[in-house]
């Protein structure tokens, strides 16, 4: 069996294309998977780099989608043949979050090994249903970043048509919750700093577009596309370079969901403006694997598909890293054996 593993204290020509122990049968309430994708997250780059301390040899990777091979005593939700997607908190089936979804010690590719190998046995639970018709590929999008975005509007956020959605940037999160916001009837107002990728995010349906290089005071431009309102919910994944104009955008009483941290972890924050607009500001970690169930269903319901900018052969995983470090993608980028 291969897998792509990463060498201690990491970074990408750590990346290392290996021969590893076959997992074997699934004993009972187990699921032998044939791993045929996986999908880019900044969460991965970032223990590939060495920024998230990892074990030696970790097996990177925390998104995963592929064919059910063999199941354990007892399983009944999956047969030979299924396609499936992994979930990021295999300790996560329900609810609210738990303690145990505190930190990355259960998730796949940090805490656990991931799923950059060619196959896996792993609790059933650890996993759902793909999408009918999907591509592995197409599937591995799921995991973390379609998640998030579901996440964020629909779970949390209560979504409903009629709502002004932003979005900030043209990654794998923003395209997913500009995709989602628009099937649910939502209007987008959506941001990036290439005039080309906002041609195309109107393509997907964007109503409004600002390229927020030629206007850096973006949130009032956003109240100004809005009649001064303001919108109803912020995809934020920016952080503390960024929080300051969606303080600016959000309505009185809107919803802010902090999803990312890509401008740094620490900042100066506007707390006296967030207090004014009294907005709720969220943090947020992908979700539960029911919120990944419902999400699939609604995938199936709407038609919606990922837009994957580019794939490559597990074995350029670095190259794919590289690829991701340099903003130029637009979507999601994807691996696959």
């Amino acid at each position: 069996m291969k897998s792509m593993v990463l060498n201690a204290p990491g970074g990408l020509d750590r990346i290392e294309l290996a021969e590893s122990n076959d997992p074997g049968t699934p004993g009972p309430g187990e699921i032998r998977v044939a791993i045929k994708a996986s999908s880019l997250n900044f969460h991965d780059l970032l223990v590939a780099q060495g920024n998230i301390p990892a074990d030696d040899r970790r097996v990177l990777m925390s998104d995963g989608a592929g064919v059910v091979e063999d199941v354990g005593e007892g399983v009944t939700e999956f047969r030979v043949g299924d396609h499936v997607v992994s979930g990021f908190f295999p300790q996560w089936p329900d609810g609210a979050p738990n303690p145990q979804v505190g930190n990355f010690a259960g998730t796949p590719g940090d805490g656990i090994d991931g799923f950059a190998s060619t196959h896996v046995v792993r609790a059933a639970t650890a996993f759902t249903h793909a999408p009918d018709g999907w591509s592995h590929a197409e599937a591995a999008t799921i995991t973390t970043a379609g998640l998030t975005a579901w996440r964020a509007l629909v779970v949390d956020g209560q979504l409903k048509a009629g709502d002004t959605v932003l979005t900030l940037g043209t990654g794998g999160v923003s395209i997913a919750a500009l995709q989602i916001a628009k099937a649910m009837g939502a209007r987008v107002i959506s941001t990036s700093s290439s005039d080309a990728k906002l041609a195309r995010v109107r393509e997907l349906g964007a109503d409004e577009v600002i390229n927020y290089r030629d206007e850096p005071e973006w949130g009032r431009k956003v109240l100004e596309l809005t009649g001064g309102r303001g919108v109803d919910h912020i995809v934020e994944v920016g952080g503390p370079g960024t929080l300051a104009q969606s303080f600016q955008a959000i309505r009185v009483g809107g919803h802010i969901s902090l999803i990312g941290v890509l401008t740094g972890r620490q900042g100066d924050i506007p707390t006296g403006l967030l207090m004014a607009k009294q907005a709720r500001l969220q943090g947020l970690i992908v979700g539960s694997r029911r919120d990944q169930q419902d999400y699939v269903t609604a995938l199936n319901q709407t038609g919606i598909r990922p837009v994957i900018d580019r794939t490559f052969p597990f074995a350029e995983l670095a190259d794919a890293f590289r690829y991701q470090e340099s903003g130029g993608h637009f979507g999601k980028i994807a691996v696959e054996w």
